[in-house]
This record gives structure tokens, C-alpha cells and sequence, in this order.
């Protein structure tokens, strides 16, 4: 009997064994599996960091924001402000972006400034001002005001800002408005429409329409050499012109063909060319005078008017307005052309726009 007892025990132990033997392996296969888990999950993660680093990591247009100081403001904007600043030891002006100024616009303000950067800083030509790069909101920016510095917390979803070159004697519009009264002498007026056709001959040669030609997009060096600013509805020319119709520019700037929203190329800035030409030799900003602004638009297209040339402006010039001017867009001639008859023109002999001559208006453009 005891035997029989003995049997039964070591059975019993033996089952008991084998049942807490089938417990581990079941919990070590389940731990096993939580591992498992754990190991996908931070792996998921991982991949999720990689990919984020991947967005974020640093553009070739990004620069050091831990090398510029942003001073005063210098002009308004209508997404933001520009201000003075200093990079590295060079001064410089700063466009700062913020996305709250957008209000509903936040996208076109991103596209914008996604095709600034992607253009202006690979630019490199005497008549475009040089932009050194620039910032998103990913990091703080110094602000100085009044001998205080403030660092100002910024992020992508806020703010960004492009770099560019100082240019200390403001804008051609500004300029033009200076001299309004006392004129310009013919070869100034030659030498900056020079400065314009070249840095534009440069951008057509690249490939680059910049779409928004005028005075207030030029901008002045201690030497008074013109150069082109802003980027932000400039793009690279389609080889197919009719994927080309969007209506960007300034009114009074554009050309028949942008303002109808039919499609274009290159040679709508060589017909906004032939505006700020007219402007820099008559020395003022209002070349449909007798015109409001909200009539400019069907003025142009639909009664075919150009600026009036004043009479006393020489051929060699008011050619040159013309053959900008040409309604049919093939038969104006392209930038390269403009820089060799520019240069062909004998500034000793030619007259600057006369003081005393009487209010300007429009005249039919022939077609």
C-alpha cells in the first residue's frame, strides 16, 4: 500500500513538473512575443525619426541662424518685414516671413518661399543682388532693438527669413521719385537700363522668368549699380508655353499676355523691361497717369495703350520702348538683344529727359 502511495506521489510530482515545465514555456513564448512587439514598435519609431530627421535635414540655402542679428526695420512687407542686419560680419537685409500676417494665404506664402530659395541663392551675377540664404523657424533668432538684444523663439509652422546683400541706397522707385524734378542725364539712364537688360539677359540664359519686373524690385549699391531683388513668383521657364498662364506681376508691369492670363514666356518680362525703361528715363512712376489703377488692366489689353514717349527722348531709345512693347510677344526681341543695342548707343550725343517738359499720358499701341 505504501508502495502504491509512493507511485502516486511521484506521478503526481511528476505531472505537477510537466504542467509548471508547459507554464514557463508558455509565458517565455509570450514574453517572447511582448518583445517581439516592442522591438517592432521601437523599430516603427525609429524609422518615423529617421524619416523626420530626413524632412528636416539641412538645405543648401540654409544658413547659421546662430550668425545673424536682425536689426531695425527698414520696409514693410505684406507677409512680414525687412529689416537691417548683420551676418557673419556683413551687412545685410533680411526678409523676415510670418505666416500669421497670412491670415487664409499660408499656402501661397510657403510656395512662395519655397520658390525664392530654390532660385535666388544659386544666382550669381553683378546685377542680382547676392542672397546669401536663408532661415526656417526652426531655430532662435536674434532680434536687437535699442542696444537690447531679444531672442525671438521661432518654428516652421510661424515664420522664415531670406538673407540678401545690403544695398544702402534703397529702391529704384525711390530714386526715380528723388530726381523726379531735376531728371537724369542720358547716360545714366543708359547705364542703369544696362544694369537691368544684362541681369535679365542673365536670368533668360538660365532658364529663369522672373515675372515681377519693376522698379520697386530694383535695388541700388553705394555705386548706384542696379540690381534685381525678389524671387518669390519667379520660376523656371516650361518647355511647353502653355503650362505657363498664371496671372502674376504688378499691373502697370505687365504684359498683354500675363494680364489676359493667355500663355507666355520670357518675353513678358522683356515687355515689363520696356516700363521701368520708360520710367528711369522720364524719371517718374506713373506711366498711365491718366488711368486708375483698377482700369489698368482691360486698359492695356483691350484699348491697346502704351506710355506716351516724350518727344525730346532720342530714337536710338524710343525703339527700344517699342520693340518691348510689341504686342505680339515673338516679335519683341530677347534681353541679349537689348544689352547690344543699349551699348551700341552713343550717350555723348543723346539728351536726358527735358525739366520743364509738361505732364505725360498714353497713345495707342499699333498693332
Amino acid at each position: 500500500m505504501k508502495e502504491r502511495s509512493k507511485g502516486f506521489v511521484r506521478e503526481e510530482i511528476k505531472r505537477i513538473d510537466e504542467q509548471l515545465q508547459r507554464n514557463l514555456s508558455l509565458r517565455s513564448m509570450q514574453k517572447q512575443k511582448l518583445d517581439d512587439k516592442g522591438m517592432q514598435k521601437q523599430q516603427n519609431l525609429d524609422d518615423k525619426e529617421k524619416k523626420k530627421v530626413r524632412f528636416t535635414e539641412k538645405q543648401d540655402w540654409e544658413i547659421d541662424p546662430s550668425k545673424l542679428i536682425i536689426k531695425q526695420v527698414i520696409a514693410p512687407g505684406a507677409f512680414g518685414t525687412v529689416h537691417r542686419g548683420i551676418y557673419d560680419g556683413q551687412d545685410v537685409a533680411v526678409k523676415v516671413l510670418e505666416e500669421q500676417r497670412a491670415k487664409g494665404d499660408i499656402a501661397s506664402l510657403r510656395i512662395a518661399f519655397t520658390r525664392e530659395v530654390s532660385i535666388w541663392p544659386k544666382l550669381d551675377h553683378p546685377n542680382i543682388a547676392k542672397c546669401l540664404g536663408a532661415t526656417l523657424g526652426t531655430s532662435a533668432l536674434k532680434f536687437h532693438t535699442h542696444n537690447k538684444q531679444i531672442d525671438m523663439q521661432s518654428d516652421a509652422a510661424t515664420s522664415a527669413s531670406v538673407i540678401i546683400e545690403y544695398l544702402p541706397c534703397g529702391t529704384l522707385t525711390s530714386y526715380l521719385r528723388k530726381n523726379r524734378k531735376r531728371k537724369l542725364a542720358f547716360k545714366t539712364v543708359v547705364r542703369m537700363a544696362l544694369d537691368l537688360a544684362r541681369g535679365l539677359s542673365y536670368l533668360h540664359s538660365r532658364k529663369i522668368v522672373h515675372r515681377d519686373v519693376k522698379t520697386e524690385n530694383l535695388l541700388l549699391d553705394k555705386n548706384h549699380t542696379l540690381k534685381i531683388i525678389d524671387f518669390d513668383v519667379a520660376c523656371l521657364e516650361a518647355s511647353n508655353p502653355n503650362e505657363m498662364t498664371a496671372r502674376l506681376g504688378t499691373l502697370g508691369y505687365m504684359a498683354p499676355e500675363v494680364l489676359e492670363s493667355k500663355p507666355y514666356d520670357r518675353k513678358c518680362d522683356v515687355y515689363s523691361f520696356g516700363i521701368c525703361l520708360w520710367e528711369i528715363y522720364c524719371c517718374d512712376v506713373a506711366p498711365y497717369p491718366n488711368v486708375i489703377l483698377s482700369d489698368r488692366s482691360s486698359t492695356v489689353v483691350y484699348q491697346n495703350i502704351i506710355p506716351e514717349i516724350p518727344k525730346c527722348c532720342p530714337s536710338s531709345l524710343a525703339e527700344i520702348m517699342r520693340k518691348c512693347w510689341d504686342a505680339n510677344p515673338n516679335n519683341r526681341p530677347e534681353m541679349e538683344e537689348v544689352v547690344i543695342m543699349l551699348k551700341a548707343i552713343d550717350t555723348s550725343k543723346g539728351k536726358g529727359m527735358k525739366t520743364s517738359y509738361g505732364p505725360l499720358g498714353c497713345l495707342l499701341f499699333c498693332r
